[in-house]
Order: structure tokens, then C-alpha cells, then sequence
């Protein structure tokens, strides 16, 4: 394992002689340019993890004329997927180079976003990522002037604003197809606040799937995203023994539906099925394992610093395809049984 001088920081150059590379090949890699050929890319990429390299945000900064700094903004709220996007774009941006620097929004009002604003303005950012799901956060952020460009992750992504984001209604599509396919008919959906874009999304997408099927969809069980608020949806499914499925807008839901149909003695996945949604590091490990709907927040993460990139290097903003997430098939699920008889 080839070291540097104890005490000093690598540079540049000794990852271009860790890797074998030019000097100007590992800054290509570093800033992420396009043509660089894959095996040459992962040699870099090995070396830099080797010595622990380490872009030098400051110096790219005097070279560029540019403060090298992305603002990330995001609510307080603790909701697993906008905490997940928060996070990626952190680890994006300083793989690409960029330092990221994060304002928690503490209450949704025009006063907090303008502070929010404020301090990013003051610290030079080159752009802003919004990761707000939440219809009040995304209209503070288009209603005010922040100067530089801003990509949305997430959330609302219309009104030509730059975005990156997940097919929700595909998901919610295939979450509710699956359960169809398996024989269930009478499938009610658990939703997110409708306030937020990813649950009227997932609304629709159960929606849209029922109707296709020529079944009824009935009004929605709405929740706050909250375990809480899964478990009292699933109580009023109590009285619904002709309900053999479930769709919840998120894991955390679904994790208290699955809590409330254990506790009125409906068995899952035997007599009703659960499928959540996001595949939380807990989804695997419940009592069934959770069938859930996967998003790539790593993949959002990446998608949001490069149209960063692109932005501040003068382009115009382009609508990105949404990226398609995965069904993640378990043993919440499985065809409906015949209802129990009860003795004469």
C-alpha cells in the first residue's frame, strides 16, 4: 500500500501515482467529467479511497471563482425518505467535489425559508437543493428570490422547475398491481398527508390501478406518516372483514397497520395482505417482512448534484426522467384464504 509523507494530505498528485494515471486525468475524475473510461475511473476512485483523499474545496474555489458550495434545504420533519435524499446529496456532492451544507426548515413559514435563504446567501452557495416533499415548503421556495439556481428533489417537480425525483405513481402502480395479481379484490390504501406530492402520487397510482381493474376505490385511510397513524387506520379495518389488502404510503404506516390487524386477530399475510412503501432498513426484520415499494436515494442524490453541475456551468434546466422503483416482494403478502369458519 503506497502512503504519503506522515502528517501531510494527499494531493493530486499521489493519487495520480497511487493510480498510475495523469495529474489531469484524476482531476477529470474528481470533477466528474464524461469519457473517462470506466476501468480508469475505478482505479482513481480505489486510490483516492486508499489514501483517503480529500478535494480541496478552498483552492477549487480561487481557480474557479467559485465558492465549490451547494446549499441543501430541508424540513425538520423526520419522514425516512426526505431524511434518505438529504443525506445522498450530502455524499454526492463531496464525491463530486462540492461541499454541501445543510438548514433544517423548523416551522414551514415564509420568515424561516427567507432566514434559511439568508444564511445560504451569505455562505456564497452556488446553488440550492430543495428536499421538500411538503406543498407550503415548495411554494415558500418559489415565491422567494434565492439568486442562484435551484433544483427540487422530490416533491413537486412541475412548473418548470429543475428536478429530480421517483415515478411515485408507478410504484404505488405496482404495489397495488402485485396484490391484484395475487387474487385480492377488495384493496384499500393507507395515504399520506395529501398536502405532501409523493402521497397524492400514491394515491393516484392505487387509484388509477383499482379502477383499471373495474374495482372500487374507496376514500382513502389518510395518516401523517407516522406509525401512529398506520395503526389507527388498520383499528378501523376491524369491521372490514372483506378487506384482503393493504397499500400504506410508507413503511412506518404500514408498520402500525401491521400492529392493529395483530391486535383484532387478522392474521398477515393469511387473511389480509400489507405492502408498504420506501423498504426502510426495519422492513426485512418485521413480523411478516414487509413487501414494500424501494426507492434509489442514492440515485436521486447523484441525479440532484449533477443537474447542480450542469446549472452553474451555464446550461438551462431539463426536465430528468423520473427514476423507476422497485417492488420488493416478502412474506406480508401471498394470495387471499378463504375466510374462517366460525363453529357452529
Amino acid at each position: 500500500m503506497m502512503t504519503v509523507e506522515e502528517g501531510r494530505r494527499p494531493v493530486l498528485a499521489d493519487v495520480a501515482r497511487v493510480a498510475g494515471v495523469s495529474h489531469q486525468t484524476v482531476s477529470r475524475v474528481v470533477n466528474g467529467a464524461d469519457h473517462i473510461r470506466p476501468a480508469t475511473r475505478d482505479k482513481v476512485l480505489a486510490a483516492i479511497d486508499e489514501l483517503g483523499y480529500r478535494p480541496n474545496t478552498t483552492a477549487r474555489a480561487l481557480v474557479r471563482g467559485r465558492s465549490g458550495i451547494i446549499g441543501v434545504v430541508a424540513t425538520a420533519a423526520v419522514e425516512f425518505g426526505t431524511a434518505s435524499i438529504e443525506r445522498t446529496i450530502e455524499l454526492a456532492a463531496s464525491e463530486a467535489g462540492f461541499l454541501a451544507t445543510s438548514v433544517n426548515l423548523p416551522e414551514l413559514t415564509p420568515k424561516a425559508f427567507a432566514r434559511a435563504a439568508e444564511h445560504l446567501r451569505t455562505l456564497g452557495v452556488e446553488a440550492v437543493v430543495m428536499v421538500v416533499g411538503h406543498d407550503e415548503a415548495l411554494r415558500l421556495a418559489r415565491a422567494q428570490t434565492v439568486g442562484v439556481p435551484v433544483v427540487i428533489a422530490q416533491g413537486d417537480l412541475g412548473e418548470g422547475a429543475a428536478g429530480v425525483g421517483v415515478d411515485q405513481v408507478a410504484g404505488s402502480r405496482a404495489a397495488t398491481r402485485h396484490l391484484l395479481d395475487l387474487g385480492h379484490r377488495a384493496v384499500v390504501h393507507v395515504a399520506g398527508p395529501l398536502d405532501w406530492a409523493e402521497a397524492r402520487a400514491r394515491l393516484e397510482g392505487w387509484r388509477a390501478t383499482m379502477h383499471e381493474a373495474g374495482l372500487a376505490a374507496e376514500d382513502p385511510l389518510v395518516g401523517d406518516w407516522s406509525s401512529q397513524s398506520g395503526y389507527e387506520a388498520g383499528l378501523l379495518l376491524r369491521d372490514r372483514p372483506d378487506v384482503t389488502g393493504v397499500v400504506a404510503a410508507n413503511d412506518q404506516m404500514a408498520l402500525g397497520v401491521l400492529r392493529a390487524l395483530h391486535e383484532t386477530g387478522r392474521r398477515v399475510p393469511h387473511d389480509v395482505s400489507v405492502v408498504g412503501f420506501d423498504d426502510i432498513p426495519e422492513a426485512g426484520y418485521l413480523l411478516p417482512p414487509l413487501t414494500t415499494v424501494r426507492q434509489d436515494f442514492a440515485a436521486i442524490g447523484r441525479r440532484a448534484v449533477e443537474t447542480v453541475r450542469h446549472l452553474v456551468d451555464g446550461g438551462s434546466p431539463e426536465p430528468a426522467p423520473l427514476l423507476v422503483p422497485e417492488l420488493v416482494v416478502r412474506e406480508s403478502t401471498a394470495p387471499p384464504t378463504r375466510p374462517r369458519r366460525t363453529p357452529a
